[in-house]
């Protein structure tokens, strides 16, 4: 469910590397319509670096990691979104590079457990890199930050990025003052000392650091990014749940997905589906207010890893699966689809998102969504044969579509 798309182009004026790159972009991912400065940065100062062993965390979609394929021997990209990571594998076919794609959270205190389908992780919380003889060890990092990364999300990328790091390995990271530059900074001063800057553009710097000695001894330990678990109750029911920074609303329920749950009514035997899941409230309460068959999907492997905690927590059972939009359900069919959609998202991401809707529910099925009361989604919902409102809150309405 990629989308629309975007396609970008790139001119090459160094030696041993294509002439032109292309990138396919999609609504949903940083930077859609134009290539980041970091990305094209770290390109540039790492072009010349004697790295054959390199892991480009968050990789967006894969700029950084094509573009180094050809100076590198081996180059490793994980991504927490299932569409952005499968934009760096279409685009690394595109370009005729060879590179191992990771859906991960890049936050080894998340790490361990997976969703549907998915290999991700060992129990020590290393990444699993497919086809890599030793997931422990890399000569460099490249990083670039998203805007919008928590700096807490962004320091502990940092950090269990360097724990792969080989003794005297390298890691590089691009950022500006709005994207962090001062924090990071002062992190690879805590934990390598030294800190250089390998180049800059537009107010963005390359910070460079050697990691001395063996990193993997001690790096993975720190926390930065803490997990944290806290009690809600939703429709009478009580609920542990669990968030890290950078998810929405990671410090206590929201009011309209709490509307959403007190107008579900769900009933036993009944196949329910959390819909754009975050770290699961829809779904624990699922799980927990009724004998349902309960299945949660979201993009963000950082949320589903919430969603997969919360369950456990809860001594629920349900399906968790990390897919883009619903293409991690497409071969199941639910009586209910229970959706808080990310409504900041472009029209065109909540198009595909309601339009799957239809193709998973089941006939006389339904969609219970809930909006802001401002939002209107009936250009969104115009397939469904009835949509009405059933419930309102002091900001928020939850519609029902069949």
């Amino acid at each position: 469910m990629i989308g629309h798309r975007y396609d970008l182009a790139l001119e090459s004026r160094v030696e041993g590397a294509r002439p032109e790159y292309v990138f396919e972009t999609a609504d949903g991912v940083c930077s859609k319509q134009s290539f980041r400065t970091p990305e094209l940065l770290l390109a540039d100062v790492l072009w010349s670096t004697a790295a054959d062993r390199l892991l480009v965390p968050e990789a967006n979609y894969g700029v950084v990691g094509v573009l180094l394929a050809a100076s590198t021997e081996y180059v490793a990209m994980t991504e927490s979104s299932a569409r952005a990571a499968t934009l760096c594998e279409r685009n690394a076919a595109a370009n005729g590079v060879e590179t191992a794609v990771t859906l991960t959270t890049g936050i080894t205190e998340l790490e361990g457990t997976t969703s549907a389908g998915l290999e991700e992780t060992t129990g020590g919380g290393m990444l699993q890199l497919p086809g890599v003889p030793d997931e422990r060890t890399f000569d460099a990092v490249a990083y670039a930050p998203k805007p919008y990364t928590p700096l807490d999300v962004g320091a502990q990328r940092i950090l269990d990025a360097a724990s792969r790091l080989a003794p005297d390995g390298l890691i590089y990271v691009a950022a500006a003052k709005h994207t962090g530059l001062a924090r990071y900074e002062r992190l690879l001063e805590d934990v390598a000392g030294a800190v250089e800057s390998a180049g800059s553009r537009d107010g963005f710097q390359v910070l460079k650091a050697t990691l001395r000695g063996n990193p993997a001894n001690g790096f993975e330990c720190r926390t930065c990014a803490t997990v944290r678990e806290f009690e809600v109750i939703a429709d009478g029911i009580d609920l542990s749940l669990v968030s890290v920074p950078g998810v929405f609303s990671a410090s206590e329920l929201d009011a309209g997905t709490r509307l959403l749950a007190e107008s579900a009514k769900l009933s036993d035997g009944e196949r329910v589906l959390d819909l754009c899941c975050g770290y699961g409230a829809l779904g624990t309460y699922a799980a927990s207010a009724a004998d349902c068959e309960v299945w949660l999907t979201d993009d963000d492997r950082v949320a589903t890893a919430c969603a997969e905690r919360a369950l456990e927590v809860n001594d629920v059972e349900a399906s968790v699966v990390t897919a883009d939009g619903l293409r991690g359900v497409a071969a199941e069919c639910f009586d209910r689809v229970l959706c808080n959609p990310p409504t900041h998202a472009t029209d065109e991401v909540l198009d595909g998102l309601f339009v799957g809707v239809r193709d998973v529910l089941r006939s006389g099925g339904e969609l219970l969504a809930v909006h802001h009361r401002e939002l209107d989604l009936r250009p969104q919902l115009s397939a469904f044969e009835t949509v009405e409102s059933v419930a309102a809150g002091d900001e928020h309405v939850v519609i029902r579509a069949r």
